[in-house]
């Protein structure tokens, strides 16, 4: 893979971000596993840039916007490698300005937008577009991946250098799987010449055709058919194995299964370039959030059995799981309002992600603070850009959050344009309140607003 590159490489102007700035953060606990730095500091921004780590009350900016930040956390910004704008096609339920003020809303510095769009991803001239319109129009850097197949089929390779010099910033067929492994062999070698990621919804359809919720006993007592965990592992396997065998590399999509977790874990040993991640669904909620039938519990993969979410826990700890993403999928009510079997697959996560994974999986005790920050900022390394760090010198790409503030999931609304939360009315612990991305501030929570101190 070539050189990671720096997050503000992605296109942005920042339509809801403010001009750059100098920022000083005063007495924050600075928490950054990367640097080894977990103190209260001053954090001192200039020119877009980390300038000076000083100690409590010593950091000092001319002009510029001073925050006290006694009591508050300052954390790596997050970066998301798996979003969906629905754009082109569908902005009426997202689109480039709401989905990227969401990713801002919930701590993220970057994100990499999903391909299967109406119509999909798979010229050049449909990358190019989207770049431009993101120079208009995005409040964070934000990338575009471009499809494997034409018009996502799975059977013919999409002129992928083209689309590489167009700017995609990788591959995937996301939401379809790529059955065929011929093509999916051919996709791998023809990785060598583009030098760019692969990322793969795993899913065998043959296992999971006709499927809404998971196979288990839940399906069972509902009398829903269900999807397989061996529909994911099976296809996790056969493409760790092509992957190896050609010597390239491939990253698989929001891991729901223990036996996905083994899958990537036997690779990892055989030598094979294998990275993958989680989402916050999966790791905190089980397919028994399903028994009332409510379809904003309803995604693909599937919620899983309690023996599955441990298995992805230990895979976060354990590091066989690179990174959390949120696969933010927004849907109209329409596409949620019916009868499970009807409903649309997928909910919206950028806003609550952190919050969530505070609320059930820090708090008690079960995944320490550092890890979840790592993992939530790591998504941007599998993907071929550096990761954000708090140091001096770095791109300021910082997100501050009170861990201590308390707040109800959806009351105040969304920044997303589509409201398919799984977590929406639940009471979260720890918020976002200000987001710096490529040095300018992209996010400020509403009741933090501008001159909370001076």
């Amino acid at each position: 893979m070539a050189d990671l590159r720096p997050i503000s490489s992605l296109d942005w102007r920042g339509s809801e971000a403010e001009p750059e700035q100098d920022l000083l953060l005063r007495g924050a606990r600075v928490l950054d596993p990367r640097t080894g730095i977990d103190e209260v500091r001053d954090v001192v921004v200039r020119g877009g840039e980390i300038a000076e780590l000083a100690e409590p009350g010593a950091g000092e900016i001319g002009e510029g916007e001073t925050i006290d930040a006694e009591g508050l956390s300052a954390f790596p910004a997050f970066f998301d490698p798996h979003v969906h704008l629905r754009t082109p096609g569908r902005e009426d339920e997202e689109d480039l300005e709401t989905g990227t003020r969401a990713a801002a809303a919930g701590g993220f510095c970057g994100i990499l937008a999903m391909a299967n769009t109406e119509p999909p991803v798979d010229t050049a001239g449909a990358v190019a577009a989207l770049r431009e319109e993101a120079r208009e129009r995005a409040a964070v850097p934000v990338g575009f991946f471009g499809c494997v197949t034409r018009k996502m089929q799975g059977e013919e390779l999409v002129e992928m250098a083209d689309l590489a010099d167009a700017g995609a910033v990788g591959f995937s067929d996301d939401g379809l799987p790529i059955a065929d492994a011929r093509v999916m062999r051919r996709a791998l070698q023809y990785q060598h010449l583009v030098g760019l990621p692969i990322a793969l919804h795993e899913e065998d359809p043959r296992l999971s055709a006709g499927g809404s919720i998971h196979e288990g006993v839940v399906s069972a007592a509902l009398g829903i058919a269900g999807i397989p965990s061996v529909s994911e592992s099976t296809m996790i396997a056969r493409d760790a194995q092509l992957a190896g065998y050609e010597g390239s590399h491939i990253h698989v999509q929001h891991l729901s299964a223990a036996e996905s977790v083994a899958a990537v874990e036997a690779a990892r040993a055989a030598g094979v370039a294998i990275s993958c991640e989680a989402t916050p669904h999966h790791l905190t909620l089980t397919d028994e959030a399903l028994r009332p039938l409510d379809a904003n519990f309803k995604m693909n993969p599937p919620l899983r059995a309690e023996a599955d979410r441990q298995a992805l826990i230990e895979g976060l700890r354990a590091g066989t799981i690179d990174c959390i993403a949120t696969d933010h999928a927004p849907h109209s009510p329409d596409e949620k309002e019916v009868p499970i079997e009807e409903a649309a697959f997928g909910v919206i996560g950028l806003e609550t992600a952190f919050s969530v994974i505070y609320t059930d999986l820090v708090l008690p005790g079960v995944l320490d603070l550092g890890l979840v920050v790592e993992r939530l900022s790591g998504g941007a390394e599998p993907l071929g850009f550096a990761p954000p760090r708090i140091e001096p010198g770095a791109e300021a790409n910082l997100v501050l959050i009170d861990t201590e503030a308390e707040w109800d999931a959806g009351a105040e609304g969304w920044e997303s344009r589509s409201s398919n939360s799984c977590f929406a009315g639940r009471r979260l612990r720890g918020r976002v309140l200000m987001t710096v991305a490529a040095g300018r501030v992209a996010y400020r929570q509403r009741s933090f607003a501008l001159g909370v101190a001076q």
